[in-house]
């Protein structure tokens, strides 16, 4: 089973991603944590992708479809994944679609979690992400037991530059712009589903599980 998540930055398809995976033994494949991994290591595809996600900006297609295709082609996604943030436009979606054809196969879902721009600008700007292992957190939502330090190692939590209110304005423009056209085309497709992403988490997942049986 082959799923994309769908939705604006901050509308909650990770968390609604990292659930699937657990749920349906699935990879969850996130182009964000990939392009992290690779900022964090100091590598040549990270210091470029940075430059963009600094700004809000996408990062440019051949970039992310490189990775995307290696990481999809491993042993563990054999039986599917769930694919979150990747594709983010429509000449992605055709790259993905005409690569997974070459191999006989194709996406099965496309989840759209549904949050207007208002919410999600309010959910951002309370994010909270450790410098260390890269855990996310919440300041109303999903709090640390103490305050600015991390869960799980202790370190020091951030708000990421891409989580302040005016770089989120910006992402959601170019959402807007660049990413919701995969709506349509995945509607035409007929593989599109839509969920609302301003319910409870488990609410969220309980009416995606009811479309994924």
């Amino acid at each position: 089973m082959k799923i994309i998540m769908l939705g604006a930055p901050g509308a909650g398809k990770g968390t609604q991603a990292e659930m699937i995976s657990e749920k349906y033994g699935l990879p969850h494949i996130s182009t964000g944590d990939i392009f992290r991994a690779n900022i964090k290591n100091g590598t040549e595809l990270g210091k470029e992708a940075k430059k963009y996600m600094d700004q809000g900006q996408l990062v440019p297609d051949e970039l992310t479809v490189k990775i995307l295709l290696d990481r999809v082609a491993q042993d563990d996604c054999k039986n599917g994944y769930v694919l979150d943030g990747f594709p983010r436009t429509i000449p992605q979606a055709e790259v993905l679609d005409a690569e997974l054809t070459k191999l006989g196969d194709k996406v099965d879902f496309a989840i759209n979690v549904d949050v207007p721009d208002d919410n999600i600008i309010n959910r951002m700007s309370g994010r909270r992400a450790c410098v260390s292992c890269g855990a996310t957190y919440h300041v109303v939502f999903n709090p640390t037991k103490v305050e600015g330090v991390c869960d799980k190692c202790g370190a020091n939590l951030i708000l990421r530059d891409d989580d302040k209110p005016e770089t989120v304005k910006n992402r959601l423009d170019v959402y807007h712009k660049q990413t919701q056209p995969l709506i349509d085309f995945y509607s035409k497709k007929g593989i599109l589903k839509e969920v609302d992403g301003t319910v409870a988490m488990n609410e969220v997942f309980n009416a995606i599980t009811a479309i994924l049986g």
